[in-house]
């Protein structure tokens, strides 16, 4: 529950934040099966919606992002690593691929890809990252990444934070 609770004091720093004329991004993780939908597909794509969120808490983490929020690029299945970074360019709105109209999707584009990928094992095998939502949260596909574990994952991924 620690990644929710930093969830909540993320929005709660940038509504603060945002009320004294200083706007703070924040940081998420995207994953995606790389058969279905690449880094290299996002790359080729440029800016493209990330559509097809079914699952409720996924889609509020949606909800909750602001255009200029980075987010990592994580290959799920058989790779499960984090191998580039995007940022989000168009909010929340209505997926057209639900039929029940619930669910909405975000715009992101390919911001750049990562020197090193790092993997779900090299994440769980560092200890400061024990509570990161792709830890705790393993079946989520959009996930809210607190600001510090945002800086070390840069770090062990070699691009700039």
């Amino acid at each position: 529950m620690q990644a929710a609770a930093d969830y909540g004091k993320s929005r709660a720093r940038r509504r603060i934040a945002a009320n004294q004329g200083e706007v703070k991004i924040a940081y998420w993780l995207f994953k995606s099966e790389p058969g279905a939908w690449s880094w290299e597909d996002q790359v080729k794509e440029g800016a493209a919606e990330w559509d097809g969120v079914r699952n409720h808490q996924a889609n509020n983490n949606m909800a909750a992002m602001k255009i200029g929020d980075k987010a990592f690029f994580y290959h799920s299945v058989n790779e499960k690593r984090i191998v580039g970074i995007v940022e989000v360019v168009k909010e929340h709105y209505p997926d057209p691929t639900d039929a029940s109209g619930r669910f909405g999707m975000v715009d992101v584009k390919a911001v750049e890809p990562v020197e090193s990928p790092v993997t779900l094992a090299d994440i769980k095998a560092e200890p400061r990252l024990e509570n990161m939502a792709l830890v705790r949260q393993s079946r989520l596909s959009v996930t809210p990444v607190a600001a510090d574990e945002w800086k070390i994952i840069c770090a062990m991924a070699g691009v700039k934070a």
